[in-house]
């Protein structure tokens, strides 16, 4: 009896959940708080647990998990994924001419109604084959050369939007195809992620969704932020499809697949030309990125009869924007400091109206991408609003020059244009950066941030908006002026309630108290990432001694190189950057006197590199990590021959499997702490 009402109730858990998930994700109408979904969740969970054969492929508690594969299983399309023509005239005329040669494939006289179709969006993403049997989705697949393409149905249960289990009473089989996509805000959230965890940044949206795709690790795939939206179908048995395209879609819709809804049934060229110049005015405006829009016929049987032309299909056309460009002259170069001391050259423009907006600045990101383009002051250029939101000078109209005009450049040893400190270039590198820093007004934002940030200085409550009112209100200049404020000063900004300054006070009070290495990293100086400023505090002892430091003493730190080298000596030959360490210290910021004196205790894991992955059963990742430092070894973020051991916890990852490929020794909690006591 009690398995009875335990299998019920599991079958009532995965009902509610799949409900309010299609509400959340789908229709964006949520009916429960978060904690409560949570909550139902955790109780399925639970059940499963306790009784595995409950355990369903459509449970909600299955979108997440899976191993990590060594390679994508190939997937034989039922029906072929063929893809559509593009209409190269991207003006009306190009909706006209697809409208008459379906009237003539069709063979309609002059005064026969216009046919009626239905337009929908052309998503900048990837093609995706869903497979349900018995409502149950079992496979997804990519859409690979058309005939083939890839299982990668454990990344696919990660996306919340694509149903585990069709509502209502679905077909025996029932293929769904569609594309996969990235959100414009979401892609910018990750990437910002990405930019504060110091690693890669991903292009664009298509890029980063396609990536997340074809992941061998589930897990991964899971932490980007996809989104998918259906469009037509593959295989079906055992359902009567509806008669057109447009009832197609309400249908699917019905199931609970994300359809999107902009979309509409259209009557002839002048139906269509009316959506392509209506989507185009609202391009900018949607929160994903399209490349045009698609025109199907919406009747199925005609579609039937219209058939296909080298394996294109005859009834549907994909109706492109016309590239969002303008000629205009160049007037200018100017050079912008970004928050992270970037010299950006700017080209100052005669205002053009282009993308919807009128344009008068757009970037010419380096100059190395500068002179590949061959622009220069006078010349006429070709402006374009990349990725529909930046301005980006794309190269200049061929023709003589009226005179000579010298190439823009950035010269060795040139000043900041903002706070005038030494410009420079790492060998190799194409980038010029302000080495300003702390003194550096374009990049004070950022330094404050970064000084205040939990692994630096700690301070609780400095965030990006407030970093903004302080700046933007001439309340601090300097790092040191933190250190200055008070309650009335804070109290007198938006949004700043008395108790809300006293805790930012506080917390100033107590950040002051910290430790060399943390003092070190918060500076922000380029290439010293945590790890550095604790083999800096190590080595050096004193902050004094590190200021002090040739390039030969430095280079005898644990796993300093030459740029790493050269970028501490460039930022504290800055006598600025010196004043801002000395300020500080006077405004009491302290570290132990003993940090980084010799240290006489054993150090079992001294040279060795150690990497951690998975959750340990007592440890966090800070608490690890620090042992293994007090050790005397070091934690590396990725798994190379040059690791020395991969210390693996519960639900480990793709480091796990590297180290195996590699044949390194793995290690456990217990095995660790064994190795650190010596008793190995």
């Amino acid at each position: 009896m009690a398995e009875e009402t335990d299998s019920r109730r599991a079958e009532t858990l995965r009902t509610l959940l799949h409900h309010h998930a299609h509400r959340y994700y789908v229709l964006d109408a949520p009916e429960i708080p978060d904690a409560e979904y949570d909550r139902l969740f955790r109780e399925l969970q639970a059940l499963e647990a306790a009784h595995p054969e409950l355990r369903q492929a459509d449970s909600p508690t299955q979108r997440v998990g899976g191993a990590v594969l060594a390679g994508f299983a190939p997937v034989r399309h039922a029906v072929p994924m063929l893809s559509i023509r593009t209409e190269t005239d991207t003006t009306p005329a190009g909706a006209q001419a697809f409208d008459e040669r379906v009237r003539r494939e069709l063979e309609l006289p002059g005064d026969a109604p216009p046919v009626a179709y239905n337009a929908e969006l052309k998503f900048d993403g990837l093609a995706l084959n869903l497979r349900y049997e018995a409502g149950v989705l079992v496979q997804a697949a990519t859409r690979g050369d058309g005939e083939t393409g890839e299982d990668v149905t454990q990344n696919i249960r990660t996306i919340g939007q694509i149903p585990l289990r069709l509502a209502g009473v679905p077909p025996a089989v029932l293929e769904v195809r569609g594309e996969v996509y990235m959100r414009r805000d979401a892609f910018e959230r990750m990437n910002e992620r990405q930019r504060e965890r110091g690693e890669k940044t991903f292009v664009n949206p298509r890029n980063a969704a396609a990536g997340a795709v074809r992941q061998l690790d589930p897990a991964i795939a899971a932490q980007r932020p996809l989104s998918f939206f259906a469009y037509g179908l593959g295989e079906v048995q055992g359902w009567a499809q509806p008669p057109t395209h447009s009832a197609t879609l309400d249908a699917l819709a019905a199931f609970g697949v994300p359809v999107c809804a902009d979309r509409a049934v259209v009557l002839g060229a002048a139906g269509l030309i009316a959506f392509h110049e209506a989507m185009g005015a609202k391009r900018d405006a949607l929160p994903f990125d399209i490349d045009g829009v698609v025109y199907k016929v919406d009747d199925i049987a005609l579609q039937r009869r219209l058939g296909f032309v080298t394996r294109e299909p005859r009834w549907a056309v994909a109706h492109k924007y016309p590239a969002q460009e303008q000629l205009t002259r160049l007037n200018a170069i100017e050079v912008q400091v970004g928050r992270t001391g970037k010299l950006t050259p700017v080209a100052k423009l005669e205002p053009v109206f282009v993308g919807g907006t009128t344009v008068s600045n757009a970037t010419l990101h380096n100059v190395f991408e500068l002179r590949r383009k061959g622009v220069r002051v006078g010349d006429t250029v070709i402006v374009r609003r990349a990725g529909d939101v930046i301005p980006e000078v794309v190269g200049r109209v061929a023709g003589p020059r009226p005179g000579y005009v010298p190439n823009f450049r950035i010269p060795r040893g040139s000043a900041c244009p903002v706070c005038g400190s030494l410009v420079l270039r790492e060998k190799g590198g194409i980038d010029h950066r302000c080495s300003g820093g702390l003194f550096c007004a374009a990049q004070r934002k950022q330094a404050l941030l970064h000084f205040a940030g939990r692994r630096a200085m700690d301070i609780e409550g400095l965030g990006d908006k407030l970093v903004d009112q302080l700046v933007d209100g001439g309340l601090i200049q300097t790092l040191p002026e933190l250190y200055a404020l008070d309650v009335a000063k804070l109290s007198a900004l938006d949004r700043m309630a008395g108790k809300s300054a006293a805790n930012l006070v506080e917390g100033l009070r107590r950040s002051k108290d910290t430790t060399l290495a943390r003092f070190l990293y918060a500076l922000g100086i380029r290439h010293v990432g945590e790890a550095t400023a604790k083999d800096l505090a190590r080595h050096f002892g004193g902050i004094e001694r590190v200021m002090a430091a040739t390039l030969e003493q430095l280079l005898e730190v644990h796993d300093v190189g030459p740029v790493v080298a050269q970028s501490i000596r460039t930022f504290f030959d800055q006598p600025h950057n010196r004043e801002v360490v000395q300020q500080l210290r006077a405004a009491g910021v302290a570290w132990p006197e003993h940090e980084g004196e010799a240290d006489t205790t054993p150090k079992p894991l001294a040279g060795k590199t150690l990497v951690l992955t998975g959750t340990l059963p007592s440890l966090t990742r800070d608490e690890a990590q620090s042992l293994i430092e007090a050790a005397g070894g070091k934690v590396a973020g990725s798994v190379s021959k040059k690791t020395d051991y991969v210390v693996a916890g519960a639900e480990a990852g793709s480091k796990l499997e590297k180290a195996r490929t590699l044949g390194l020794a793995v290690l456990d909690e217990a095995a660790l702490r064994a190795l650190i006591d010596g008793c190995a």
